[in-house]
């Protein structure tokens, strides 16, 4: 786990081109411990911002949410591996297999090639998620069942932590065995923010008191008049939460 308030927020620079990526990098990187990077800049600018970022000191999220065959996973991830990112993420519901060849993949290119292993974590149900969307894809558990039961593949399949929403990091905590495990929790809104299209949210202080390792937070940065100034205020209202 992190060791501070502010390593522990992550900033998802969901935004449309590097240059704004990089521009927002520069005005948070003395603030924000991390930045996200998914699939819509990480489709838009590809790897070149997770190295700009990572060469001028940030540590990145990549939050492309793997999801293939084993094979073309744990390629997938040791090439993420490569890049320099210190967490990325895959679909728990992709499997043992999937997670566990991943988990190797990792391991050996990091120890062969001397880079830095990163945290592989495993997507639970996402937050934008609830019971009838489980339903309406086949699934006929409720949500807190298939996060739990997911977060145990999880563990199992030897990854560090997963990503689950802040209403289930709780169960989550009960569910597996090592202390060390991390839970990343998207779906996090300081007060008064909209929730956008997302269902089961918290504020920052809600989610570091259910035991949240980081918090994800975008757009009520990226949207604020000051970005730095928010990010600071919802760092300072995690640190009290801490105590």
């Amino acid at each position: 786990m992190a060791d501070s308030a502010k390593n522990r927020l992550i900033v998802a620079l969901d935004v449309e081109t590097a240059r704004e990526a990089f521009n927002l990098f520069c005005a948070l990187r003395d603030v924000a411990g991390m930045f996200k990077i998914g699939s819509q800049l990480f489709t838009a600018e590809g790897p070149g911002i997770v190295r700009d970022i990572v060469h001028g000191g940030g540590r990145v999220f990549l939050d492309l949410k793997f999801h293939d065959i084993p094979n073309t996973v744990a390629a997938a991830g040791a090439e993420a591996a490569r890049l320099g990112v210190s967490i990325f993420n895959v679909h728990a519901s992709g499997g043992g297999e999937m997670m566990r060849r991943t988990v190797d993949a990792v391991n050996e290119v990091t120890a062969r090639e001397g880079v830095m292993r990163p945290h592989i974590i495993g997507v639970t149900v996402l937050t934008s998620a609830d019971d009838s969307t489980l339903v309406a894809t086949g699934c006929s558990s409720k949500t807190e069942e298939q996060v739990e039961r997911l977060a145990r593949l999880s563990e199992a399949s030897g990854l560090d932590g997963v990503v689950a929403s802040p209403h289930e990091v709780k169960l989550v905590r009960e569910a597996v065995s090592q202390s060390s495990f991390i839970i990343v929790t998207p779906g996090v809104r300081p007060a008064g923010v909209v929730h956008d299209d997302q269902r089961r949210v918290m504020t920052p202080a809600e989610a570091i008191r259910a035991g949240a390792d980081y918090l994800v937070i975008g757009r009520a940065i990226l949207k604020a008049t000051d970005p730095a100034r928010t990010a600071s205020e919802i760092i300072e209202e995690m640190r009290q939460a801490e105590s």
